[in-house]
């Protein structure tokens, strides 16, 4: 794990410096959900963060994974489950190397993209490839900042479906809900599956 790139994360959560956190579970998931589109399966949650997510997957009966490489949030999270009596696996460690031992059904993409530079997008997108098995499902929601800097970034529409293009991943809904976010920003949610 990159020492510097921990410290800096942990860093911004102990300053509150978490523009890309909506403070609780996002209604696309909710509907993803409710809808019955994401059933119960092995998931991941990478840049969890706080974990909403990881909780309500987790109460919804899922396998799942958070990974973080900032340790408080993880701690809090932590406390979170356990007080509610709610399994979830959480791994301290750095999306751009970690390797899981086993592919997952399926990868929940909030936060993370949005919070990495964007020099980093394409091997973060080669990570997410990676995590999943063939036939696979990314649920996505693409930050929209219209603006300069971050984190968050700006997630330009045109760019994402380059960097997730079709050679590797089918874009089984395209960006279809405007998802309001909590800072004044939205987000794009799209599904996207990973090619075999």
């Amino acid at each position: 794990m990159d020492v510097e790139r921990a410290r800096a994360w942990e860093e911004r959560y102990r300053a509150g410096q978490t523009g890309w956190d909506r403070g609780g579970v996002s209604p696309a998931l909710l509907h993803w959900l409710d809808s019955g589109r994401l059933t119960p399966c092995r998931i991941l949650v990478p840049g969890c963060g706080y974990g909403h997510e990881v909780v309500e997957l987790a109460r919804r009966g899922f396998e799942v994974w958070g990974l973080d490489i900032a340790p408080s949030p993880l701690a809090r999270l932590r406390v979170q489950l356990d007080a509610e009596d709610l399994d979830a696996r959480l791994v301290q460690a750095d999306v751009l190397t970690w390797q899981a031992v086993q592919p997952f059904d399926a990868i929940y993409e909030q936060t993370c993209l949005c919070a990495l530079a964007p020099a980093e997008w394409a091997d973060y997108a080669r990570q997410l490839h990676g995590w999943l098995r063939p036939g696979g499902e990314l649920y996505a929601l693409f930050m929209q900042t219209h603006a300069p800097g971050g984190p968050p970034y700006h997630c330009d529409l045109g760019e994402m479906r380059t960097l997730f293009d079709q050679a590797l991943w089918d874009w089984v809904e395209p960006p279809q809900r405007r998802v309001p976010h909590p800072s004044g920003r939205y987000e794009y949610a799209a599904v996207l599956r990973r090619r075999a």
